[in-house]
C-alpha cells in the first residue's frame, strides 16, 4: 500500500479517501463524455457538410 494510503488509514480519515476517489473518478468520466462529445460535434459536422456537398451537386435549389 502506498504511505498516503496507510496515513490515511491509520488516522480514521477513511471517508475522505472515499471521497476523493469519487470525485476523481466522477472528474475522469466527465473529461471522458466530453471528449466523446467533441468527437461526435466532429463526426455530425462532417455528416451536415456532406449533405450540404450533396444538395449542391444534385439540385439543391429547385
Amino acid at each position: 500500500m502506498s504511505d498516503i494510503t496507510q496515513s490515511i488509514l491509520e488516522r480514521g480519515d477513511l471517508a475522505h479517501l472515499a471521497l476523493f476517489l469519487w470525485a476523481t473518478g466522477s472528474s475522469g468520466l466527465l473529461v471522458w463524455s466530453l471528449k466523446e462529445l467533441a468527437a461526435a460535434n466532429r463526426r455530425f459536422d462532417g455528416f451536415v457538410r456532406e449533405l450540404s456537398h450533396f444538395n449542391r451537386r444534385f439540385g439543391g435549389d429547385r
